[in-house]
């Protein structure tokens, strides 16, 4: 490796072509990015200083035509593109206004062209995808379609709107970029590792995704014809499967789904990369094999994630999917699509398990049951599946799921349904339209309905309102108003307003008019009250349960999956031979503080603990003669521990689960242990 200190016009002064390698990300940075070095050089002006570091380009030379140099960007892409557009925005302006001080063409032949070589020689800095065509385009000077899209055409524009306001002259522009100093690092690809040191180099303008890693672990060690035809066939349709504004986003949130349902288990969000690299060593497939592995299930999450599917039902049921935000369960549903298209399941089967995986979410929601230990539930619940019985595993897997992670039976949902608040939920439009849509083979386009409120949302109703409610109308009002049976739709929302029942049924595009499902009851009232209120929310309630149904199995199909019932008789808190009045109170108050964490925390009575847990255990308590020890599921080194009432047992054996242990002998600790059980608790929401 050698180092050489630089500047942007010694750096692309001389003969030497500049090419960004296929497995390199896209152009990626963004207005802030560009404002920042912008600020950079203006201040660079104004304090008359000698110099400003901008950061360093890694390059490997490769051999070339003779009396030229090519060299490959390993590091730097990014601020070499920006720098080379504000350079093409400055010769655009010195071009039209030709008295700025600024030789456009000097620009042109010195910085942009290598003048004596052509094709794509010609130019100093060689993009890769679309960004290639979008920077030569604008070195030529020749137009782009507006429907082109590009970060370069956007900083561009930037750039452009910036020298145009001239909080500094073009000529004094010019000599402050001149000022702008590199350190030019060149590899030697006999002693340096190119994966090593982009892996290790951090980026001045914006991070690199785990995407972009993978993407270069995968590609930077291939020859360069495999890796073309690689990226050219695999790579980069599989990259353009996703949205081009979010596309660094999205993948990388694809690459952590992916690995979930190859590992069965969640990466740390900080560890996505690490850990497909040891799912790269040990998976066996050769890389053109893996990245062909990862364009079926990026096919997979895009059709899902953007509703795309020749199929009808399918396409329907991917709406439902991203109205409820159902993204937590793409790993299990990225191995169904995948088992569907290698004949595991048919097609009907699949979209029933979608059908199931909506109904527990948005059941869930009704309910009002936690979603923390969402993710892990589907993470894991491919394990459960029985290939010979697939679509009845599924079912008697939701069927089994007890506690915070049950599926609510109609009994639960239709309780919750009926009498909840359903307007402040974030899927009350989805949920009216479902109602709405539910077995409708025409279906209705809502895109121009709102919600509106039959018994207004108005605090000083009109005197008709009030003759109908009754006396204690205030607290009718207060009771039904949000709740489903009292919730439709419309065109005419801002019409309606608050006006008395009768007129909301006969005025101009009222429920007398209405085509909708969802009115077919209202218009046959002639007065809206709480019977009204909850005669509807039954006839609704009754449409949701085959709207979102819950899993049907018989007895005989059930049994395989059933829990075989042990003759372990259950504990008790008086099971343990230590309790006494003493730890029984200490216990009382530490239970009840545990308890109410959250309504999902469970407790279990063991042989020889209690455990209390969320998604796994987070605190274990042993009855002692005279305290409770408690094992709290912690790393030592993580736990905030000021009071020092921690010990660590790391290397000790212990009845329950972690390396930290508090010994709780009296009431006037309990608050300083809460303090550390709850930081265990909250590992328990961590993704």
């Amino acid at each position: 490796m050698n180092a050489f200190k630089s500047n942007i016009y010694k750096y692309l002064g001389g003969t030497c072509q500049y090419l960004i390698p296929l497995y390199q990300r896209t152009y990626s940075w963004e207005r802030e990015q560009c404002a920042r070095l912008w600020s950079d050089i203006i201040n660079l002006h104004s304090t008359d200083r000698e110099g400003h570091f901008v950061g360093s380009i890694v390059r490997i030379d490769e051999e070339s035509a003779a009396g030229s140099t090519l060299a490959m960007i390993i590091d730097g892409q990014q601020r070499l593109t920006t720098l080379t557009l504000l350079l093409v925005a400055l010769r655009d302006y010195a071009a039209v206004h030709t008295d700025c001080g600024v030789n456009p063409n000097k620009i042109t032949d010195t910085l942009l062209l290598n003048q004596y070589e052509t094709g794509n020689g010609k130019y100093k800095l060689l993009l890769t995808q679309s960004d290639r065509d979008a920077l030569i385009k604008k070195i030529e000077g020749v137009p782009i379609p507006d429907t082109f899209k590009s970060r370069v055409l956007e900083n561009f524009s930037f750039f452009a709107g910036q020298i145009a306001k001239l909080e500094i002259s073009p000529s004094e522009l010019y000599d402050a970029v001149g000022k702008l100093q590199i350190v030019d690092i060149v590899l030697d690809r006999q002693y340096d590792d190119p994966q090593a040191i982009f892996e290790s180099l951090n980026s001045t303008g914006m991070d690199l995704k785990d995407s972009d890693l993978i993407r270069n672990h995968l590609l930077m060690g291939l020859d360069s014809a495999t890796q073309a035809d690689v990226y050219n066939n695999i790579w980069r349709p599989t990259e353009l499967l996703f949205d081009y504004e979010h596309q660094s986003e999205l993948l990388d949130n694809f690459f952590r789904d992916y690995l979930t349902m190859k590992l069965g288990r969640i990466p740390k969000k900080n560890e996505v990369y690490k850990e497909f690299r040891t799912y790269h060593n040990g998976c066996g497939l050769t890389i053109c094999d893996l990245c062909q592995d990862i364009y079926i299930f990026a096919r997979y999450y895009t059709d899902m994630y953007f509703a795309r599917s020749g199929d009808a039902v399918l396409k329907s049921l991917y709406g439902d999917m991203k109205a409820i935000r159902m993204e937590v369960a793409y790993p299990f549903l990225l191995k169904i699509h995948n088992d569907c298209d290698k004949g595991l399941i048919t097609i009907e089967e699949m979209r029933e398990i979608i059908r199931l995986c909506v109904s527990y979410i948005l059941r869930r929601a009704v309910c009002d049951i936690p979603t923390n230990s969402l993710n892990k539930t589907f993470a894991t619940m491919k394990n459960d599946i029985k290939p010979g019985d697939y679509l009845n595993s599924v079912k008697a897997f939701f069927i089994m799921l007890d506690s915070y992670k049950e599926f609510p039976d109609d009994k639960r949902f239709l309780d919750s349904f009926l009498k909840r608040d359903i307007y402040h939920m974030n899927r009350c439009g989805y949920i009216l339209g479902r109602l709405e849509n539910w077995d409708n083979k025409s279906a209705v386009v809502l895109d121009n309905l709102t919600i509106e409120h039959i018994i207004p949302q108005n605090s000083h109703l009109h005197i008709d309102w009030v003759s109908v409610l009754g006396s204690d109308w205030s607290e009718v009002q207060k009771k039904y108003l949000h709740t489903i049976g009292n919730l439709t739709l419309t065109a005419y929302n801002s019409e309606m307003s608050d006006s008395p029942f009768a007129d909301k049924l006969t005025m101009d595009g009222g429920f007398q008019q209405s085509a909708l499902r969802l009115n077919k009851y209202v218009v046959t009232q002639t007065t809206w009250g709480e019977t009204q209120v909850n005669e509807r929310a039954l006839q609704l309630g009754e449409i949701a349960k085959k709207a979102w149904p819950y899993p049907v199995l018989s007895e005989a199909e059930l049994a395989p999956y059933s829990k075989q019932d042990d003759s372990t008789p259950q504990c008790t808190l008086e099971s343990y031979q230590y309790l006494n009045a003493f730890n029984h109170m200490l216990f009382d108050k530490l239970n009840i503080r545990i308890l109410n964490l959250g309504t999902y925390v469970k407790r279990e009575f063991k042989k020889l603990y209690i455990a209390y847990k969320a998604d796994t255990n987070f605190v274990d308590v042993v009855i002692q003669s005279s305290r409770l020890r408690l094992a709290i599921n912690m790393k030592f080194a993580d736990v905030i521990d000021p009071k020092g009432i921690c010990k660590d047992i790391t290397s000790l054996g212990r009845w329950g689960n972690g390396d930290v242990e508090i010994g709780l002998d009296s009431l006037d600790m309990l608050d300083d242990v809460m303090s550390i059980i709850e930081q265990a608790f909250r590992l328990q929401d961590v993704e």
